[in-house]
């Protein structure tokens, strides 16, 4: 990102801190940029990035961070299984994600079938779904490099 892109960003991230009805502050900023920059971040790797701004930071401040921003609806968490809690900051659709089983990447995909829920169970048992989260699980291009 250029200085304007930069400055841009941190506008739009006050912006929605604010209408989620939460405090601005440097660290919560800090946050959401390493989130633009880092999507599917998990806690260390936000802890590690904030390491040149703020070394004192600790992983329960981050986690705290980001536990408010989902409860606000500013960031989605995901849980791979067998993973840590990623964050992420596309949370205005039903969109699913590719994990690689041999080093953990994540990427987004596309909602399957259309609109949310793109997907239904064969008995809702009484429910009215409205998402689905689905996680694809393969190799992703570089480890198939790698083994080859």
């Amino acid at each position: 990102m250029n200085g304007s892109e930069v400055e841009s960003a941190t506008n739009d991230f006050n912006t929605k801190i604010r209408a989620a009805g939460l405090r601005v502050t440097t660290g919560r900023l800090a946050v959401l940029e390493i989130l633009a920059r880092t999507p599917h971040a998990d806690v260390e790797q936000v802890v590690a990035s904030l390491k040149p701004r703020a070394p004192q930071t600790s992983p329960q401040a981050v986690y705290s961070v980001l536990n408010a921003f989902v409860a606000a609806g500013l960031v989605r968490r995901i849980e791979p299984d067998g993973h840590p809690g990623r964050y992420e900051l596309r949370v205005d659709d039903n969109h699913h994600h590719l994990v690689c089983s041999s080093c953990g990447a994540v990427v987004d995909v596309d909602c399957t079938q259309g609109a949310a829920p793109c997907m239904h169970p064969d008995d809702a048992a009484g429910y009215v779904i409205d998402t689905a989260e689905i996680t694809f699980w393969g190799v992703c291009p570089a480890c198939q490099a790698d083994a080859a």
